[in-house]
């Protein structure tokens, strides 16, 4: 039986947990993305505290031991989640992780995170493998604005790009949660706020994502950085009110941490991913996009 969007609230930091010290431990299996992001810097480096960071990438049969090592330090761990480096329908690797977990360690929320652009295909690898809570990201349900955000998709082995590849990946997100909305599971869209982007387009991705059948919303404001470096961070004024045209249509989730693709503890109370993974790594090392 799946966990209910109550039990995620109470369990789940980032559907409200974190009030009850809920904590998460996120496993950097998957190394390979499909979309070349602008905003986008995935690095292997121990000192930046940002999405798509991590200070290994771990092989699916070593996630055992760490989680076994994760709930003796932490025990307020609840939830394991898989957030990257890279994209995680990219490769197999998420989906053996979790065959891991569903039989190791039955009692954890199983929580993934995707771009999107495999979810429509592979919405039933989704659903068979016990996944509690899923995340997509989708900063645009309008190709146009979409296409100012990506550089490429890399979709069956083709390089595609602008207009093209930014209806590919809208229309294969919103199918995709379409399809594991209506198996019962609990869908979470987060998207990236670029101001002078899609800043005016917020309210619509809400809307449009609600009624394919999102529960929650949350909004991140931009880390300007690689090929948007230039582009300016939202204003607190700003997210505030992206977040209340959001609201409108969709309950919206206001305390993301940015965390690493390998957090491990309570976001914002605790954090011992230095013990878990033995972070030695002091250099940025940039990933490509795979």
């Amino acid at each position: 039986m799946r966990n209910t969007y109550e039990n995620l609230q109470n369990n789940h930091p980032c559907f409200g947990g974190h009030k009850n010290n809920a904590g998460r431990i996120h496993l950097p299996v998957s190394p390979g993305c499909n979309i070349a992001c602008k905003f986008c810097d995935r690095t292997i480096n121990d000192v930046e505290e940002r999405p798509g960071v991590t200070s290994k990438v771990l092989s699916p049969d070593q996630c055992e031991e760490i989680l076994e090592k994760a709930i003796e330090i932490c025990p307020d761990i609840k939830v394991a989640g898989i957030a990257g480096p890279g994209d995680t329908l990219a490769s197999d690797n998420a989906f053996e992780t979790f065959k891991i977990v569903k039989e190791k360690f039955p009692n954890l929320i199983k929580c993934m995170s995707t771009n999107g652009l495999l979810l429509n295909e592979r919405a039933d690898d989704v659903i068979s493998v016990g996944i509690d809570s899923l995340t997509v990201t989708v900063n645009a349900v309008d190709p146009e604005i979409e296409a100012k955000l990506n550089d490429f998709i890399i979709y069956h082995g083709e390089k595609i790009e602008g207009i093209k590849a930014a209806e590919i990946l809208i229309n294969n997100q919103l199918e995709g949660i379409r399809k594991v909305a209506a198996a019962g599971i609990t869908i979470k869209v987060n998207t990236v706020l670029v101001p002078d982007i899609n800043g005016d387009h917020i309210e619509e991705i809400a809307k449009t994502v609600k009624e394919a059948g999102a529960t929650i919303y949350n909004i991140i404001p931009l880390i300007p950085q690689h090929k948007l470096k230039d582009q300016r961070a939202p204003k607190c004024i700003e997210i505030d009110a992206a977040r209340s045209k959001a609201s409108k249509h969709i309950d919206v989730f206001r305390h993301c941490q940015h965390c690493r693709a390998d957090a491990v503890g309570v976001p914002g109370k605790s954090e011992f991913g230095d013990q878990i993974y033995q972070r030695r790594l002091n250099v940025k090392e940039t990933f490509s996009h795979g």
